[in-house]
């Protein structure tokens, strides 16, 4: 198949650190390419990848500071993307409501990947465009109300080979929190769980703009460097290392968070996971054998010492199962080719009724 993918441009393909889509795209990207299709990736030219690359942009919006309206090169893009669009057999959109307009424009169909949740403002774009297909990234994700074409839950992959493996956490022993300073992450509870715990803490993750308040007033005045230590944004390297010598990883969310690598990327390091039970969790932890899925903190504080006898390899099987690339990949195989088949079908139809009306003339 003849496929592109449009990535955001905030940040690279793969991230450097923080960026869950970007590295979804980057990871899809790279094993079609392996399993022999003609892949075309639409992203940050700083961007790494297996397939050929197009970019309006030479690096990551996120880290340059010249650029006033962000939202000029997102239509660069699309525009890029679109005006090639006979180029392929389909279009994979991870940009949200972005592409909508465009894909309605061209005859070679377009899949949306909704990595993101709805909100008053986009709900009227999607609505707009229900009849256009889309993928959720967990079944909590979907909002029914809306009647989008879901063609398929295609839950997040990792490449596990690339997480060490830690069989015992390090010692002395702490918690560890991983994600975006932001209220939506939890990072306040996490440090709420672990102050009343009487457990270490260590914290990673980028602090954006618009969350600089947040981390301000909710996080640094708690940070001692002993009990409570922030260690800044985590390459992938260090976060491997963050939460595969934990004893657990706390996920302490306050919205319906619609995947969340981090807990896939705590599990592949051996590390259980104890996470409210909100959004997506439910579907990506398994209570009482990976994790523990709280209704609250006093919850979570409970699980820490339930969390100690769970099996380390548990974990890590349990990514491999569930939340590998190959399966990731495999998913989005078949949604191409019941997109693809579809097409064809209808296509096929349409000449037969040409022809048959040239033959009654």
């Amino acid at each position: 198949m003849r496929i592109a993918q449009v990535a955001p441009l905030w940040e690279r393909v793969p991230p450097p650190a923080y960026g869950g889509t970007e590295l979804v795209v980057g990871l899809l990207t790279d094993e079609l390419v392996r399993r022999g299709h003609e892949v075309t990736l639409f992203a940050s030219g700083d961007s790494i990848s297996l397939a050929k690359l197009v970019s309006v942009h030479p690096r990551a919006l996120r880290h340059d500071r010249t650029i006033k309206d962000y939202s000029v090169y997102e239509m660069l893009n699309l525009a890029s993307v679109y005006e090639r669009a006979e180029e392929f057999d389909i279009i994979h959109s991870h940009i949200g409501c972005g592409a909508l307009s465009y894909a309605n424009l061209v005859t070679t169909p377009t899949v949306h990947t909704l990595h993101g949740t709805f909100n008053p403002d986009n709900e009227k774009m999607f609505s707009f465009a229900k009849k256009q297909p889309y993928v959720s990234i967990s079944n909590s994700q979907r909002e029914p109300r809306l009647g989008l074409n879901y063609l398929a839950t295609v839950y997040n992959g990792i490449d596990v080979s690339s997480y060490n493996f830690h069989a015992q956490p390090e010692d002395p022993p702490y918690l560890a929190f991983l994600g975006r300073m932001s209220p939506e992450k939890g990072g306040h509870l996490a440090i709420e769980i672990a102050k009343q715990a009487g457990w270490r803490l260590k914290m990673a993750g980028k602090i954006d703009a618009i969350d600089a308040e947040y981390f301000e007033k909710e996080i640094k005045p708690h940070i001692d460097g002993k009990q409570i230590k922030y260690l800044g944004e985590a390459n992938h390297a260090q976060k491997n290392a963050l939460m595969g010598g934990a004893v657990a990883t706390l996920f302490p969310i306050t919205w319906r968070e619609p995947f969340g690598l981090v807990m896939v990327e705590s599990m592949a390091s051996g590390t259980p996971v104890i996470a409210m039970k909100l959004g997506s969790t439910e579907e990506v932890i398994s209570h009482g054998k990976t994790g523990f899925l709280c209704n609250n903190t006093q919850e979570c504080i409970s699980a820490i010492d339930r969390v100690i006898e769970l099996d380390r390899y548990a974990c890590r099987q349990y990514v491999e199962d569930c939340f590998s690339v190959e399966q990731m990949t495999d998913g989005y195989e078949a949604v191409y080719q019941q997109i693809i088949a579809k097409r064809f079908s209808q296509n096929g139809r349409f000449r037969s009724l040409i022809s048959l009306g040239s033959d009654r003339t």
